[in-house]
């Protein structure tokens, strides 16, 4: 509503508060209230006030709140607040202020308080206003997250008075200036997430009347000064996510009014110090995501106060119980929150962990803990959140669980638990909200009726033995948004009534289990879950359909036949959310429908390995795909034109299929982030495009098993990606949606089966860091190019099966990141080279049939590899059977498909044929020679049989 109109008749009003209730013009007949001391307008953006004026015959003024209103009509804002005798406190936070001239003379002669946080300037400004630093009074000034930039302005030591500074969230972009450090009245000081560079100067250490200190989420690097240990009177210190490292220095042990200390997020090293046992006010401590290494010092026991430990990320090498009992003397009586995950803790928990009464939330995930649940678990029953997973437990936690009656998070996944959960151990956990309890190897045992005590929001139960009958307990968990059954032994179709009950869900995981039938029977409407994943079951018949909520689908690795068509070109009343479709693995077939240009939002395909046939049709141009894979299905025609404008692409695979035509330059030009590139097992022919060495991002290209002729393109060099200073660092590569719903990743990690040291073989968590150029099995010409030797992050390069001539190239050596080498099939000649001999990561080599001669280079890696890798040249030395002579010639080693004949083999055997007819032509000629020839084999066989007996009767 509107301010009244007859408060402003109310002139004897001295305190006026409207903060956060009206909305429309601020009335200038406000200005009628002239003995006002304290006014309130602020707090809705959608307060307008034309201008100010009004504020001028308010001469008691001493408090004026005009945050979050719109003053952006306002242009005399300034010069009209500045002549007010009385004002001490101006709240402007929040405002859409004008544009306005500086005054040279300000009359703000009793201003003590300024607030000016998130604050808008039309137009904008990027800079502390000038006249602040004349406001010699001032004790309190906030411009937290004004995207102020630049360094932080010397004018500010002119504000001596300075109690409580807040400069949070701007874009600073220097380091904290001296002229911070004199302000020595300071009690507050914050700021953090400004972008502040540099090291903190030990002149920190003459800001004695701080109170609370808070430099975090900043890139300060170098020691915490030890001077900081003079400032006696902090309650709150806040130094983390920097890049401060060394050792915390024992001087902070002198806090001792420390009430909250974190360090957490920086590159500390060394031992946590005894001092720290000093700080006996301390609540919470926060020193995860460090280097920090060695025990947990026994003097933390001293910390009575403590309510809140985290310890995660270290280095403790600690036994578990060995902490327990450091903690336990003192602080288990007030202590609410333990967070130590992966910090390497051992061993296994006693009793001592049921000293622990007041938890409410323990958490010691990623360690290397094991053994069975002590039963003192049942004595902490304030516990909430508890989790215990990634570890080694074993045993059946339930036995210790069961009477954790407020437990409301309970996360056991990734242990050796196992045994049988009956009803009964499920009973008591009534407050049950989240239940994450996959990779174990639990059986559920509960009636056909069981309806259990609590209601799950997070449901996450894979590899349980759940079937083989579809649990129908989860119907009457109706608060469920998350579901996770993969791999739970379900032999068992869908029932209706499950679609219903699962509506309000987000995600939906029942992969990996022999789920039947098919979903149109037993789906009365479109799927409306926004991720579900049904992949790896046995499902069969035609697709089904999609409500617009679905963002993630994954059919893959089942039974679906027929047409895409009714799936893909259903018309919907709203633009279909799917960003992500996975129907690789079924018996889907004919033409891939031309309907794309309703599913805008897909970023990742995968279509592989179905019977498609076809080409791509023209409306798959109209994504922004990242991902797309249709491998392994049978479509033809040229290079799909369709995907000239898919400039998002990161992994293409058009593999084994039946394609033809020559491979377009614009793929090269148009598709600048495609990391994989394979179109191996098809027709292409014609040259390699040089075109293709812009693609800079390119890790993986495959061509192999194709008809492409020509020389291998010189300019290979500048395939930047597979060079070792442009190297990927991350082990997956990902398709990334802009937008997903809850409980989805909005990611998907892209998958390959690629080629390498003979297999095929998929890779998917390893994608990122395999580097590999394949063009073997194509009718190559030339020589291999020199430049190709300067892809020193190469991990796997394979030439096989072509024409290639010319020597090796000498400076091989140089790849150093080489780990499989195929060169076999060609027509090389000229020595192998000496620098091969450096690759010291190859495991794998293939220089078989060409026509390779000398010696083989000795080093560590090459005499390990069998004789096969070197047969078919004139090469000598091991791992070959032949010595090199003395007066440097050489000798043929063939195998049985070599291009060389190998004489010995010849000789043997022509020398067992003719042996074999010399005694086995007569034989057959004349009958008498064979009558002797078995008289006398029989002969021969009795006198051994009576040699035999008597041997046995002696």
């Amino acid at each position: 509503m509107a301010i009244p109109s007859f408060l402003c008749a109310m002139t004897s009003l001295t305190h006026l508060d409207l903060s956060s209730g009206f909305m429309g013009k601020i009335p200038s007949q406000i200005g009628n209230l002239s003995n006002l001391v304290y006014l309130g307008l602020g707090g809705r953006y959608d307060l307008l006030a034309e201008n100010v004026e009004w504020v001028s015959s308010m001469w008691k003024l001493e408090y004026l709140h005009l945050s979050y209103a719109n003053l952006s009509k306002a242009f005399h804002w300034l010069h009209t607040l500045q002549s007010l005798p009385s004002l001490t406190h101006l709240y402007l936070s929040g405002c859409l202020l004008p544009h306005y001239n500086e005054p040279s003379l300000l009359n703000f002669s009793s201003l003590q308080t300024l607030h000016l946080s998130v604050t808008s300037y039309s137009p904008a400004i990027s800079f502390v206003p000038k006249w602040i630093f004349k406001l010699k009074k001032l004790v309190s000034l906030q411009l937290l997250d004004n995207g102020i930039q630049g360094p932080i302005p010397g004018g500010i030591r002119n504000l001596t008075l300075l109690q409580n500074l807040d400069l949070y969230e701007n874009s600073f972009s220097s380091s904290i200036p001296d002229c911070l450090y004199g302000l020595h009245r300071l009690k507050s000081l914050d700021l953090s997430s400004s972008n502040l560079h540099g090291t903190i100067s030990d002149a920190l250490g003459n800001l004695t009347s701080l109170v609370e200190l808070d430099l975090s989420g900043n890139q300060l690097e170098g020691n915490i000064p030890t001077s900081l240990g003079n400032l006696t009177s902090l309650v709150e210190l806040d130094l983390s996510g920097n890049q401060l490292e060394g050792n915390i220095p024992t001087s902070l042990g002198n806090l001792t009014s420390l009430v909250e200390l974190d360090l957490s997020g920086n590159q500390l090293e060394g031992n946590i110090p005894t001092s720290l046992g000093n700080l006996t006010s301390l609540v919470e401590l926060h020193l995860s995501y460090s280097q920090l290494e060695g025990n947990i010092p026994t003097s933390l026991g001293n910390l009575c106060n403590l309510r809140v430990i985290d310890l995660s990320y270290l280095k403790l090498n600690q036994q578990v119980n060995e902490l327990l009992e450091i903690l336990a003397p003192c602080i288990s009586h007030g202590l609410t929150t333990l967070a130590v995950q992966s910090s390497r803790l051992s061993g296994n928990l006693t009793d001592h962990i049921g000293a622990f009464k007041n938890i409410d939330t323990l958490l010691f995930s990623n360690n290397s803990i094991g053994g069975a649940l002590p039963r003192s678990f049942g004595k902490l029953s304030s516990l909430r959140y508890l989790d215990l997973s990634m570890n080694k437990f074993s045993g059946n936690p339930f036995e210790s669980l069961r009477s954790l009656s407020k437990l409301l998070s309970l996360h056991i996944d990734g242990n050796l638990f196992h045994g049988v959960v009956k009803e009964d151990d499920l009973a008591n956990l009534t407050s049950l909200t989240e239940f994450v309890a996959s990779g174990n190897n639990f059986t559920l045992k509960v009636g056909p009726n069981w309806i259990p005590n609590f209601q799950l929001t997070y449901l996450e139960v894979t590899s349980w033995q759940l079937g083989p009958s579809f649990p129908l307990w989860i119907q009457s968990q109706n608060q469920l948004h998350y579901v996770g059954l993969s791999n739970t032994g379900i032999f068992d179709s869908i029932p209706t009534q499950m679609w219903e009950a699962l509506s309000q869900v987000l995600y939906l995981n029942l992969s990996r289990n022999h789920i039947h039938g098919e979903i149109g029977t037993t789906l009365k409407n479109p799927i409306s879950v926004p991720t579900i994943d049904l992949s790896s079951n046995h499902l069969f018949g035609k697709l089904p359909y999609l409500s617009s909520d679905v963002s993630q689908l994954d059919l893959s690795s089942n039974s679906f036949s027929e047409s895409m068509n009714d799936f893909l070109c259903n018309d919907q009343d709203e633009p279909m959310q799917l960003e992500f479709l996975n129907l690789a693995s079924n018996n889907l077939s004919g033409e891939i429908p031309d309907c794309w240009m309703n599913w805008t939002s897909l970023v990742d395909v995968n279509l592989q390995s179905n019977h498609f046939v076809g080409n791509l049709p023209q409306s798959m141009g109209s994504l922004d795909l990242q991902s797309l894979q249709i491998r392994n299905n049978t479509l033809s025609g040229i290079f799909p034109t369709s995907l000239k404008k898919n400039n998002q692409l990161i992994s293409l695979d058009l593999g084994e299929n039946n394609l033809s035509g020559t491979i377009p330059t614009w793929v090269g030009e148009n598709l600048l982030n495609v990391k994989i590139l394979r179109l191996r097992s098809n027709n292409f022919a014609g040259h390699i495009p040089n075109e293709i060495c812009q693609m800079s991002h390119l890790q993986v290209l495959d061509l192999a098993r194709n008809n492409l002729s020509g020389n291998i393109p010189s300019c290979f060099s500048n395939l930047s990606a597979m060079t070792l200073m442009n190297q990927s660092t991350d082990p997956r590569i990902y398709s990334v949606a802009p937008w997903s719903p809850d409980y989805s990743s909005g990611v998907s990690i892209v998958s390959v089966l690629l080629w390498l040291k003979g297999r095929g073989d998929e890779y998917r968590n390893f994608l990122g860091l395999v580097t590999s150029i394949d063009l073997s099995s194509n009718k190559l010409l030339g020589e291999i190019p020199r430049e190709i030797t300067y892809l020193n992050g190469l991990n796997f390069l394979n030439l096989s099966h072509n024409q290639l001539i010319g020597h090796i190239p000498q400076d091989i050596g140089n790849m150093r990141s080489l780990q499989s080498i195929d060169f076999s099939r060609n027509q090389l000649s000229g020595e192998i080279p000496p620098s091969i001999a450096n690759l010291s990561f190859l495991s794998m080599l293939d220089l078989s049939y060409n026509q390779l001669k000398g010696n083989i280079p000795t080093g560590t890696q090459l005499q390990t590899f069998y004789a096969s890798s070197f047969i078919g040249n004139n090469l000598c030395g091991p791992p070959l059977p032949i010595n090199c002579s003395s007066n440097g010639k050489t000798h043929s080693y063939e195998g049985s498909d070599g291009h060389g004949v190998n004489w010995f083999f010849v000789s043997m055997t022509i020398g067992f044929i003719v042996g074999f007819w010399i005694v086995i032509a007569p034989l057959l000629i004349c009958r008498s020679w064979r009558y002797a020839y078995f008289h006398f084999l029989d002969h021969v066989w009795f006198k051994l049989q009576s040699f035999r007996s008597g041997s046995i009767t002696v």
